[in-house]
């Protein structure tokens, strides 16, 4: 009985022993996460990613502007700004002519067309030369009819000379009377006179011609003097005329000849501020049509009149630079300059320079918006009147900053810009 009892013993030592073993862990065996905790990660994230693209959606995007940077002025800068007067005209041409036949007509031909250069001289039109051309072959006829006389009476003078020569031998030797003598001379001395007749008829048949020829040339429309066709006035078939036919149909130009190298500018001056302008003086001027180029020029001459009505006086300004680019008409903005010696006198002066479009009026004060971290600060500032399309700044900006150009009216402090 006793060796019974020590077996089970042992074999509830084993047992419990194989328990101890599956109830231990391996240090190396990785943990298991649970399953469920996923999702929930993956759905976090997506309303993460909602929530930022909604509050970027909210953010105000930046304003698109257009911005420059305020500029030193300096002895350099101060010359070239040095305006005394500015002033607006028009580009005007001093050789202008609106070409008309000398004759009335009906258009044959016509050569040009607007744009065309033409020469001095060059035909520019034809009319109709069917009478011209009868009276100039008519007057040839009655030219060449004179000469004939002028052959016959040549002939007939020369037997009245032989004539006359025999009776004064015959005379001589008492075998002729002296009536035949006195008769032989008469008729030498009748057609010696008609000869000079017929040559005088060659000399009016011959200015005949020449008027003749004149008329033929007459149909014929030439260019007075060098220059641009800006205007086509009549068609082939039109009636042109010298002289106004009192509002009917007639044309009473073929076209206009513009001479380009003629062009200046012509401006009124207030005569409150001629006084700033002389003759000889230099001149910046700026057409409308290309705002970025400045052209050279000057003074010719202060028309010695005033416009009464308007209070001004009329100045004429020569281009120093010749362009295609500058035509008849055009709208320009012109800069009187001071002379050099009254612009050294300031090159001391040294403020900055801002564009003039930058600065503007916002509340009743001359605010300017100045660009920095991608925002607009509004700075009031003192400007001094444009010039050249610059403001002298005397306080409120400094050199390097950058400013708005032409800011919207909706643009505000604090606002996001982004310059293009």
């Amino acid at each position: 009985m006793r060796k019974l009892h020590l077996y089970g013993t042992r074999e509830s030592m084993s047992d419990a022993s194989e328990l101890l073993k599956e109830l231990r862990i391996e240090r190396n065996q990785p943990i298991a996460e649970p399953a469920r905790r996923w999702p929930w990660i993956a759905a976090a994230l997506v309303v993460l990613a909602v929530v930022g693209g909604a509050w970027q959606a909210l953010q105000p995007k930046p304003k698109q502007v257009r911005t420059a940077q305020v500029q030193a002025v300096n002895g350099e800068t101060a010359m070239q700004a040095a305006s005394v007067l500015d002033a607006t005209g028009y580009v005007t041409a001093r050789r202008l002519a609106t070409v008309s036949a000398k004759i009335t007509g009906k258009v044959a031909d016509i050569y040009i067309e607007e744009g065309q250069q033409v020469a001095e001289g060059e035909i520019l039109a034809r009319l109709e030369s069917t009478d011209a051309d009868a009276q100039r072959a008519l007057a040839q006829a009655q030219f060449d009819a004179a000469k004939t006389q002028v052959a016959q009476a040549q002939a007939q003078l020369e037997l009245a000379k032989t004539t006359l020569q025999r009776q004064r031998e015959l005379h001589a030797k008492n075998l002729g009377s002296r009536a035949a003598l006195d008769q032989a001379q008469a008729e030498f001395d009748a057609l010696t006179a008609a000869l000079a007749y017929a040559h005088r008829n060659v000399d009016v048949a011959q200015a005949s011609l020449a008027l003749a020829e004149i008329g033929v040339d007459n149909t014929i429309v030439r260019a007075p003097f060098a220059g641009v066709i800006t205007v086509k006035a009549a068609q082939p078939g039109e009636i042109v005329s010298p002289i106004s036919a009192g509002g009917g149909f007639t044309r009473t130009g073929i076209g206009t000849v513009v001479d380009m190298d003629s062009l200046e500018i012509q401006v009124d001056i207030n005569e409150s501020y001629i006084g700033r302008v002389k003759s000889g003086q230099q001149v910046e001027a700026v057409l409308n049509a290309y705002p970025d180029w400045k052209i050279p020029a000057e003074v010719i001459a202060i028309i010695p009149t005033a416009d009464r009505s308007k209070a001004t006086v009329k100045v004429r300004i020569a281009f120093l630079q010749k362009d295609a680019r500058i035509v008849p008409d055009m709208g320009v903005r012109v800069s009187f300059l001071a002379p050099v010696e009254e612009t050294a006198a300031t090159t001391a002066t040294v403020g900055v320079a801002a564009p003039a479009e930058a600065i503007v009026p916002r509340n009743g004060k001359t605010i300017a918006f100045v660009v920095r971290d991608g925002h607009v600060k509004a700075r009031e500032v003192q400007a001094e009147p444009a010039r050249n399309g610059l403001r002298r700044i005397a306080k409120g900006l400094v050199p390097g900053e950058t400013v708005v150009l032409a800011p919207p009216p909706d643009l505000s402090d604090g606002d996001a810009v982004s310059a293009h």
